[in-house]
């Protein structure tokens, strides 16, 4: 079944977190970008308390390296602050610096790419845990991330967005400025190299990956 096709979850309510999350800071954000480009440049720190923890949490997603990441989400900011006279008002700001930080991202890991181990070089996930087996469930949850982090770039990227950010394909597709149908292909084959490469995690269904990968507060120190 491809993405975006009935009872694949990809569609409806996938996107409801990250675009409720949105919504909630949209006057805020917009008053913020007002505020600064009217003169009050102080505002700007604003925009960063709301949307530090998320770029940061992306960035990790990219590098798996919380000192890096840190760095990473500060160039975005700074990007930001740079062009926030480019924000044209035809999406929301969020969405905006989503998909500027994602460039950011990008361009800092062809520049320096991160070290990865190959996706066959990462152990299988265990099949399921028993409900008190709370180690062996964490290890084959850790083992899914290695696996979506050894993934290709071009597959890893949507598979980060939609599971770990919540964001169904739309705003990945305007995150990562490409079509959705683009972004629906990169998806399923991501999914489904995961699948060829772990049995289990297809045993599972894709709900294992959801939940593996589910935001957390903070990344690791």
């Amino acid at each position: 079944m491809q993405p975006g096709s009935a009872g694949n979850g990809l569609t409806g309510s996938r996107g409801a977190l990250f675009e409720m999350h949105a919504a909630n800071s949209a006057a805020e954000d917009l008053a913020d970008v007002e505020r600064v480009l009217a003169g009050e440049v102080q505002t700007f720190e604003g925009i960063v308390r709301r949307w530090q923890g998320p770029l940061v949490n992306m960035a990790w997603r990219y590098c798996r390296d919380r000192g890096r990441a840190e760095e990473m989400a500060q160039e975005a900011f700074l990007r930001a602050w740079r062009g926030l006279e480019g924000w044209r008002r035809d999406s929301s700001f969020s969405t905006w610096l989503f998909a500027l930080a994602a460039n950011v991202f990008r361009s800092e890991l062809q520049r320096f790419p991160a070290v990865n181990v190959p996706l066959e070089d990462v152990a299988e996930p265990a099949g399921p845990a028993t409900q008190h087996d709370g180690l062996a469930e964490r290890q084959s949850d850790e083992a899914v991330r290695r696996a979506v982090m050894a993934l290709p770039t071009r597959y890893r990227e949507p598979v980060v967005l939609y599971y770990f950010h919540e964001m169904d394909v739309a705003a990945a597709s305007r995150t990562m400025g490409l079509p959705e149908g683009t972004v629906k292909a990169r998806l399923a084959r991501g999914r489904e190299m995961l699948r060829q490469r772990f049995p289990h995690l297809g045993e599972q269904s894709t709900s294992r990956l959801s939940s593996t990968l589910r935001p957390q507060k903070e990344v690791p120190q």
